[in-house]
């Protein structure tokens, strides 16, 4: 507004100091000015002034999206060694019923000599029937009150409601057993490793040809493979 006030009494000292030519040609000067300044000062009045508006900025800290935990799958249960002891299994036909891992049995009404049935063991974990329930597979030795001892390969398939016995496979007589292992080559199978004797050997004779014979359940019966 002062700017505009000067520019006034300017013109008021042109009019009286300047011929009429130039007093003419000032007064154009002068309603140029005029009409910038009154653009100038309306541009500046509060009415055309812009408001600079921040975007509202959330005070919260954003929600955390729940992480994905992995959980390994629980491993199957395993069998005790008392289920395996307390099992009843088919030796040569006939039912035989371990009582804490030891069965005797009359070879004849009224003889002294037993049938000694003995949990060996050698046990190796593993599912024979792909159940999803761990079995187990061991040995058995045997005695009939000679000079032999037999020794034999089972298992125990583990079930809902306890454990069943399988048929018992022979192995040798006074073998010496070394270790029973899954097969590598398939889950559902597994190795008997144990040393026996040559067959022009005697029997008093150490047994030292190693012997591996792998073992499958087919069809509920455990059976070499071939």
């Amino acid at each position: 507004m002062e700017l505009f006030r000067r520019l006034r009494r300017q013109d008021k000292v042109c009019r009286q100091i300047k011929p009429k030519g130039e007093h003419i040609e000032m007064q154009k000067v002068s309603v140029v000015l005029i009409v910038i300044v009154s653009i100038v000062l309306a541009a500046c009045s509060p009415g055309n002034l812009v408001t600079s508006v921040s975007p509202e900025v959330p005070t919260s800290a954003p929600t955390a999206l729940p992480t994905e935990i992995f959980t390994q799958a629980p491993s199957p249960e395993t069998m005790s060694d008392a289920d395996l002891k307390n099992g009843t299994y088919l030796i040569e036909g006939q039912p035989i019923t371990l009582t804490d891992g030891v069965a005797e049995t009359e070879l004849a009404p009224g003889s002294a000599s037993k049938l000694v049935t003995r949990y060996f063991g050698n046990a190796v974990d593993i599912d024979l029937n792909s159940d999803g329930l761990m079995d187990s597979a061991f040995l058995l030795q045997q005695e009939t009150g000679g000079s032999g001892t037999f020794y034999y390969v089972v298992a125990a398939l583990k079930t809902e409601n306890g454990s069943l016995g399988t048929n018992a496979v022979f192995l040798g007589d006074r073998i010496a057993p070394q270790s029973t292992t899954i097969d590598p080559n398939n889950p559902s199978q597994f190795i008997v490793n144990y040393a026996d004797r040559n067959p022009d050997e005697p029997m008093s004779a150490q047994p030292t040809v190693g012997v591996s014979k792998t073992f499958k359940l087919e069809n509920g019966s455990l059976t070499e493979k071939n």
